[in-house]
């Protein structure tokens, strides 16, 4: 599907068409189209290997869009979820020997005793995609409380057997202060076995008071992850709060600060914890934006499409409005540009498809899945 825009209200609308519509940046002109729409709330994205997109709608419904756009029905076999606020479905990752397995898995809000909180749940395709098999919650994020924000969400393989989860430390300042605390999973990094077990060599198994699916702590609401793969490394980016959106690179056992210190302050002015935005023992974000873009979503670019992107990172950007692009010089960024600003939408999830393209979703209540590719000349 291919779109025209046109201007209405001050936003720019895109529209089913013949012409896909076309824009300039930095490193040449981009085209863009829709792929799907009429998706309600997508969080995210992933690709199987016959090039067909697994997307998850906030509401608890996860669907497969052929790279033609065609939507299936929903998937039947996921279970329910607590949807509200910012809960719902969240993010999907596809395993990568899906050809041999056919595991799927995804994070969500589970309601439980006390509230709720993240959860990671894995089940197996059918064969005709139209159901989830041998469903099981992996792991569930401790304690549960009553909140419906900031539940973090992204899965992320890391190609060693091993799946790391970012938790969100559920806003409300009577709970923040478990980001710092070991015997809690709010605010923090977890890496688990593909099965949800711990791996052995996890910096807190066998310490006293401590978690042991606990990689790093001191997080605040981290919305995007990813390994990079020029070096294997996990990085992880997070919200701030009025001010102060971090890209961290997580490390074992390290502490990275939330709530004693942070770039920005609290939503009604006054700072945050100590006031600083360093401190001796915890760790500095490699890059921090204020104001803040929101982020949500990330990609390092390896196709061949874009062979100007080649080892760019790609960030979603909600408050943005935006893709942001950014320039690497291994864990330090040195440039920024910002993408798909004329579409006036919040960008919920980028990926890299098959195809060497760049395909986002957008947080809409009518979202869509746009696709990102070479202008032709």
């Amino acid at each position: 599907m291919r779109f025209v825009v046109t201007l209405a209200l001050g936003v720019l609308i895109l529209t089913p068409d013949v012409e896909a519509a076309t824009f300039k940046t930095e490193k040449g002109d981009i085209s863009v189209d829709i792929i799907a729409d009429g998706l309600a709330r997508p969080w995210a994205i992933d690709f199987l290997p016959d090039k067909r997109m697994i997307v998850t709608e906030r509401g608890g419904r996860m669907r497969i869009v052929s790279p033609d756009g065609k939507k299936s029905a929903a998937i039947k076999g996921v279970p329910g979820v607590d949807v509200g606020g910012q809960g719902g479905l969240l993010d999907v990752a596809v395993h990568p020997d899906f050809a041999q397995n056919r595991l799927i898995y995804w994070s969500f809000s589970e309601a439980g005793k006390g509230g709720n909180s993240t959860a990671v749940a894995r089940g197996r395709l059918s064969a005709d995609g139209k159901a989830l098999d041998d469903v099981k919650v992996i792991f569930s994020q401790k304690p549960k409380v009553r909140s419906n924000l900031h539940f973090g969400s992204r899965l992320v393989f890391d190609g060693k057997g091993h799946l790391f989860v970012t938790l969100g430390e559920r806003s409300a300042e009577k709970f923040r202060s478990q980001a710092q605390e070991l015997d809690s999973h709010l605010g923090k990094v977890v890496r688990l076995m593909e099965d949800g077990s711990v791996p052995k060599d996890n910096p807190f198994v066998g310490k006293e008071d401590a978690l042991p699916e606990i990689w790093s702590y001191g997080h605040r609401n981290p919305q995007a992850a990813a390994i990079n793969p020029a070096t294997g490394a996990l990085w992880e980016i997070e919200h701030g709060p009025m001010g102060g959106d971090e890209i961290n690179l997580p490390e074992p056992g390290k502490n990275y600060g939330w709530p004693v210190v942070s770039y920005g302050v609290n939503y009604d002015g006054t700072p945050v914890g100590s006031g600083k935005s360093e401190a001796p023992g915890m760790e500095n974000p490699i890059y921090q934006w204020t104001p803040v873009i929101a982020p949500s979503g990330m990609a390092f670019y390896t196709g061949d499409s874009f062979p100007q992107w080649k080892g760019n990172l790609f960030v979603g950007g909600l408050r943005a409005e935006a893709l942001v692009r950014l320039e690497l010089d291994g864990a330090k960024v040195t440039h920024e540009e910002r993408l798909l600003k004329e579409l006036g939408m919040r960008i919920r999830d980028v990926a890299q498809g098959p195809d060497g393209a760049l395909y986002v979703v957008t947080d809409a209540s009518d979202g869509q899945i746009l696709r990102i590719s070479p202008a032709t000349p």
